[in-house]
């Protein structure tokens, strides 16, 4: 039996598989202030759906996979450690310079952004490498200890190290980091070199900062989430989602927990590929998953998740590079949870505050008071107040009926439904633009896409979405109201290793390149024997780092074996990069050679044999009325038919307005639309069926 968790900001899911392929999801409330007790909240209600103890279902689990928004959340907050930055001499300004971009070059009423350690946190290391490894200046040991002593007065918690150069020449920064062990034990430090061994300064020192001030944060959670879920009876493994859209052990992701980042959204567009081949045969998709408090979007293109470098917490060039690549997925505040009002010119806005779980919407009867999204969605008779999450919570309409007229209504001069409708109106075209930001502004034309809601609050509006886009199918998975959990139990272990060395293909240095790759692909087969043990498949993919001359950024080239074993190999990587900057870029230089700064290997264990799901969901008490009164803006207030998620039969098709609903969410079909169940128990949607 194997768990996937994916802790939200609003909701903890919960994806269980039994050894016969059968699934069942459970939702609960996130406890923001103890995320693993949501965790062991949502087994509770497993454990009880299956009649067993909550230790007695954990003893038959063998592995449970762990996504979770900690790690993002403790930076947006910053509940991270107090963390110091010990870099070069002369260069203390590498976080606070970054790279030098803006947004708005011409915008001077934004202020410039706060590095990630501030200056009074920031110490000079007398050393100096240079560019071939050679030492400029030795490594001043004595400053070092009398720097390790301010740091002791200064009360750190954590500590980041970047040394120039240290990718070629790692000693000074290894002798820090054993005077750090000596001088300042049990506070946790990052190397860079060992971190983030690239090239550009800024986002070796970034990630390093980041990756230092979560140690202390993340060791505490996972070892918490370890100990706890040992004590609760669970005997099996621990793996932790990574923002690469794999998965490592949780005592590793604590060693490095920058990999955590965002790890709950990565997982999303693994479910949504799977799917989208399943039931419409399409390789191009675009990912909505709708959450409580973020609309994360995500784009499959050819079969394949595009991945970025260029990854941001917060907006590019304003927050912080992490400087490792991640899932592409692109997150705003429009979820259920997603807070409406109305600003001083009369604009509705939805987000990006969020009612998140503590206090949650209006409707839920905790203490909020100004009007979400889910609170609309009750108004207008889309959710259920007595069958929401299977009638376990009881909503309250006329709460939520009150807020949404006095702080949106009134304010604009709508009656109460026309106010609830503007609501999602304008939340579904924020998520339209969202997916405009992957789609039509890199080239790509929605309309050729399948769209995949995922998230308890994606059926409120995935048909309206698919329509605006011109989507001519959108896809609700079974298990889409846990995406990401289901997406956790589909991912491989995933590592990535690197290293820099720079050649040309004019005079391109066959040893040195084969000696590296032969020390990264080493790596690789110490993971596969280590946590990749029992793997049934292990794939191992190398690419070059590889630019034009005078260019300033690289371009990824996967290579075509293991090794550049002769001048025709050195021919195929330069054709094979013209041809990838022609992709990318439409323009390649086919008679220009390449240079070549860097090199990856990247390993994949997978753990299972494809999916073949059998998806039961917990009973609800609540019987559900076959229709109910719902409004729309095409037709205003109608008798709708009501029809139970599970209860509906493959190939079973019917026309909006129809509202289906399961136990985790709803799912409206617009009047002028149609669906079917098919035969792998998605919903699949033609959002224009009607003309």
């Amino acid at each position: 039996m194997r768990f996937a968790v994916d802790t939200g900001g609003t909701f903890t899911d919960l994806v269980v598989e039994d050894d016969s392929g059968e699934v069942r999801m459970y939702k609960s409330a996130t406890t923001p202030s103890d995320p693993v007790a949501g965790v062991l909240d949502t087994l509770e209600l497993a454990a009880a759906d299956y009649g067993l103890k909550r230790a007695d279902l954990l003893a038959k689990g063998d592995m449970l996979i762990h996504g979770t928004t900690y790690a993002i959340n403790a930076i947006i907050t910053g509940n991270t450690a107090r963390t110091a930055f010990l870099t070069t001499q002369g260069h203390p300004d590498v976080l606070v310079l970054r790279e030098g971009g803006r947004i708005e070059p011409f915008n001077f009423t934004v202020p410039y952004p706060q590095p990630y350690v501030p200056r009074s946190l920031t110490y000079e290391i007398p050393e100096r490498i240079k560019f071939d490894g050679s030492v400029h200046e030795a490594l001043d040991e004595k400053a070092v200890v009398e720097i390790i002593a301010k740091l002791k007065e200064a009360e750190v918690e954590a500590v980041a190290v970047c040394l120039l150069w240290s990718i070629v020449n790692s000693d000074h920064e290894n002798r820090v980091g054993e005077l750090l062990d000596e001088h300042l034990p049990g506070v946790p430090y990052t190397l860079s070199h060992i971190l983030t061994p690239s090239l550009r300064e800024y986002r070796r020192a970034s990630s390093a900062a980041i990756d230092a001030s979560l140690k202390p944060l993340m060791g505490k959670y996972l070892g918490s989430l370890n100990s706890r879920l040992r004590d609760a009876g669970f005997d099996g493994r621990v793996l932790v989602v990574t923002t690469q859209g794999g998965a490592m052990d949780a005592a590793d992701m604590a060693k490095s927990p920058i990999h955590s980042i965002n790890s709950g959204p990565a997982m999303a567009p693994l479910a949504g590929r799977t799917y989208a081949q399943a039931d419409s045969g399409a390789d191009t998709a675009i990912i909505a998953d709708t959450g409580g408090t973020t609309f994360d979007v995500s784009l499959v293109r050819g079969g394949r998740i595009p991945w970025t470098r260029e990854t941001w917490i917060g907006e590019p060039y304003r927050g912080h590079m992490t400087g490792f690549p991640a899932v592409d997925v692109k997150s705003i505040g429009a979820g259920g949870g997603s807070i409406a009002w109305v600003d001083e010119g009369g604009l509705l806005h939805i987000g990006p505050q969020s009612a998140g779980a503590v206090p949650g919407p209006v409707c839920y009867g905790k203490g909020g008071v100004e009007p979400t999204v889910t609170d609309a969605s009750v108004v207008l008779g889309w959710i259920d107040p007595d069958f929401f999450l299977g009638g376990a919570m009881q909503l309250d309409r006329e709460a939520a009926a009150t807020a949404a007229q006095s702080h949106v209504g009134d304010k604009l001069g709508f009656g109460l439904h026309e106010a609830a409708a503007a609501i999602l109106r304008v939340a579904t075209e924020n998520m339209v633009h969202a997916i405009e930001d992957i789609t039509v502004n890199q080239g790509i034309d929605p309309r050729g896409a399948v769209l995949i809601g995922g998230g308890g609050a994606a059926g409120l509006n995935v048909t309206a979405i698919a329509r605006r886009l011109g989507c001519e199918r959108a896809i609700i998975p079974d298990v889409g109201a846990a995406l990401s959990a289901a997406g956790a139990l589909m991912s491989d272990l995933r590592a990535e290793y690197s290293g820099t060395l720079y050649t040309q293909t004019a005079s391109f240095d066959i040893e040195r390149v084969n000696a590296l790759l032969a020390r990264l692909e080493e790596h690789c087969r110490e993971f596969i024997a280590g946590p990749g043990a029992g793997s049934i498949e292990q794939i191992i993919e190398f690419t070059a780092e590889a630019r034009y001359p005078s260019q300033i950024w690289e371009i990824e080239v996967p290579l075509r074996g293991s090794r550049i074993a002769s001048d025709s190999d050195v021919a195929d990587l330069r054709d094979d990069f013209h041809a990838t900057h022609e992709k990318i870029f439409a323009i390649a230089d086919s008679k220009s050679e390449v240079e070549i700064v860097g090199w990856r290997a990247n390993v994949r264990c997978r753990l299972r044999d494809g999916v073949q799901w059998t998806v039961k969901e917990a009973a609800g008490e609540v019987d559900v009325p076959e229709s109910r009164e719902a409004y729309f803006s095409e037709t205003g207030l109608v008798e709708t038919k009501v029809l139970r998620f599970e209860d509906m039969e493959r190939g079973a098709e019917f026309a909006g307005p129809t509202i289906i609903e399961s136990s985790f969410t709803t799912v409206l079909i617009d009047p002028g639309a149609s669906a079917v169940r098919s035969a792998s128990g998605s919903l699949v949607i033609n959002p224009t069926a009607g003309g």
